[in-house]
């Protein structure tokens, strides 16, 4: 249970993605299919990972983390986000505080799951001989627990901090979800210090691993471009290809969101910002991994005869 401060606000009213009553139902269902191709798409990749042996890989283990994480991240906001589009979103402080709580955590683990991701990546590549050793089951494991421990303590900061405000009179949250930003616009005290905590957590959560991430495929890049053989090239292109678009989707639109100056922010620039990396990443990231994977389209194949035979 969340703790309450001593806000005299025991309830905020989301006011969505758009006030035009002519979007709204249309955007209803625009986010209701994308929500259940989310659910489609990271559950089938799940299973799939769970039921084929040969994918049972370091990468194929990340991958199934990946879409864990993702299916819990649109979870926490796209169901909330489609009740403002039909009737008035009303969420109690508590509700909005756990909100916040798990985002935070999901968000973060993204952050440090596609980190993990590109190490992989660079031993395979860069390191064949020593990747048994390298990605063997323990540091596998062990790389899950610091992605969630991450999660967990980027989580607490926020969470945290954000306990020890006061929201007097306004309530109306100009978002569709409780994100941090909005919900520093209607406090009614002093947030330098949020504002600081802020830009530490998600300067370390951003800055932190897509240097990782960048110095990782960097050297990845000059291997491959040692590489004599054009199909060697493409092979190897073609495996990081899909990592490198979901990375660039995920770090672009976070980054943009979180690390600009609270005073120059517009809060309608950070809706649209926000829903590339909550809501459209999400929806995507299976795909991308799975529609250029050969192994998981073998995979699915595979499952697919031993279900209909």
């Amino acid at each position: 249970m969340v703790p309450e401060n001593d806000s005299s606000v025991t309830e905020f009213i989301l006011l969505g993605l758009t006030q035009k009553p002519e979007l709204q139902l249309p955007l209803f269902f625009i986010f209701l299919a994308i929500y259940v191709v989310t659910v489609v798409g990271n559950v089938g990749l799940i299973i799939l990972i769970a039921l084929n042996p040969h994918l049972h890989t370091p990468m194929y283990y990340f991958l199934f983390n990946l879409s864990f994480i993702d299916l819990c991240h649109s979870s926490v906001i796209t169901p909330k986000m489609l009740m403002s589009f039909v009737s008035q979103n009303i969420i109690s402080y508590a509700e909005c505080m756990t909100q916040l709580c798990f985002f935070s955590f999901f968000v973060i683990d993204e952050c440090y799951i596609l980190t993990s991701m590109a190490y992989d990546r660079y031993v395979a590549i860069c390191k064949p001989l020593l990747y048994k050793v390298s990605m063997s089951h323990q540091v596998c494991l062990m790389l899950m627990v610091g992605v969630y421990v991450m999660g967990l303590v980027g989580a607490t900061a926020n969470t945290g901090c954000m306990l020890q405000l006061s929201f007097c009179d306004g309530n109306i949250i100009n978002h569709y979800m409780c994100d941090i930003p909005p919900l520093l616009q209607l406090s009614c005290t002093s947030t330098s210090i949020n504002e600081l905590e802020i830009f530490i957590v998600v300067g370390v959560n951003v800055i932190v691993p897509s240097v990782t991430i960048s110095i990782s495929y960097t050297l990845i890049l000059l291997n491959i471009l040692r590489i004599h053989s054009a199909e060697g090239r493409s092979k190897s292109f073609s495996t990081c290809s899909s990592h490198i678009i979901v990375v660039s989707l995920f770090f672009g639109s976070s980054a943009f969101m979180y690390l600009k100056p609270f005073p120059a922010r517009s809060l309608d620039e950070d809706k649209v910002s926000t829903i590339f990396y909550t809501i459209v990443g999400p929806m995507v990231n299976p795909f991308i991994y799975s529609l250029r994977n050969k192994d998981v389209q073998i995979a699915l194949r595979k499952t697919l005869k031993k279900r209909v035979f």
